[in-house]
This record gives structure tokens, sequence and C-alpha cells, in this order.
């Protein structure tokens, strides 16, 4: 099967997205770090969208809950401060760490509950998204080639 393939499809897989994707591009199939890139990014940025027709969906029936509403009132009165002081950039750095579980999912998850409009939400999203991607490519790519290097040395 074509290795782009396992690339995208990766790239969609909740909790790994682009942070698995990435490396599976470089370092296993030894695809272009900038194609990959490009090609992951692309994909993680367009799953923003449907998640959160998705989660305004999810919610709203949830909210009939009360104990859900009540979890997620008081997450948003909490939180509520700081997402209006530090809004887009916060979601981006968090969405930017280039760790498991910090990517477009729960970064749209945790601006569902925080109460951020979508439309401020997919732009730190989306920016932490290409800041993760980036370090993710930068990574794989150094491993790429020092692993390359200590091959032909040995």
């Amino acid at each position: 099967m074509d290795p782009w393939i396992y690339v995208l499809a990766i790239t969609i897989v909740p909790w790994i997205e682009l942070r698995g994707a990435i490396p599976v591009g470089i370092l296993q199939y030894g695809l272009d770090p900038v194609k990959v890139f490009l090609a992951a990014t692309f994909m993680n940025v367009m799953i923003i969208l449907p998640l959160f027709i998705f989660l305004d969906w999810f919610f709203h029936i949830i909210e009939k809950i009360p104990l859900f509403d009540r979890i997620i009132s008081r997450i948003q009165r909490k939180a509520g401060p700081y997402v209006e002081k530090y809004g887009e950039v916060g979601l981006a750095l968090f969405v930017g760490m280039p760790l498991p579980g910090t990517g477009a999912y729960s970064g749209s998850l945790a601006a569902h509950i925080l109460g951020i409009k979508n439309r401020r939400a997919y732009i730190g999203i989306a920016s932490g998204v290409v800041i993760a991607g980036v370090i993710i490519t930068l990574a794989s790519t150094i491993l790429y080639e020092s692993l390359g290097f200590l091959l032909n040395t040995l």
C-alpha cells in the first residue's frame, strides 16, 4: 500500500495525529520531510472543522444531563478569565507542544469546554498544529540524517 495513505491515516487518529504521522513518513518510509510536513499538517488542520460540528452537536445533547451541565459550567467559570486573557495564544501553545494528547482533538475539546468561539479556536488550534508539525519534522529529519550518517560510518 502507498506510504502516503499510512501517513494521512495516522494523521487523523485522535491523540496520535501528526505527532505520529510525520516520524512514520520520514523515518519509516524515507519520504520527503517537507511533503510529509505539508500533507500531515494540512490533514490535521482539516480535521478541526468537523470536530467543531461534532462537539457542538454532542455537547448540545449532554448539556441536558444535569451532572454534565454542572461540570461544564464549573470548568467554564473557573477557566473563563484565563481563556479571555490568553485566548488563541494559550490554545496554540497547548496544541503546539509536541506531546501525545495535545493536538487538534484535545485542543478542540478544550476550546469547546472553555467556551472559546469556533473562529478564535480555529486560529489557535491551527497555529498550534503548524508549530507542532515544524518541531516534529525538524526532530524527525535530524534523527533520520543522524541515523544515516551513523549507518554509513559503520
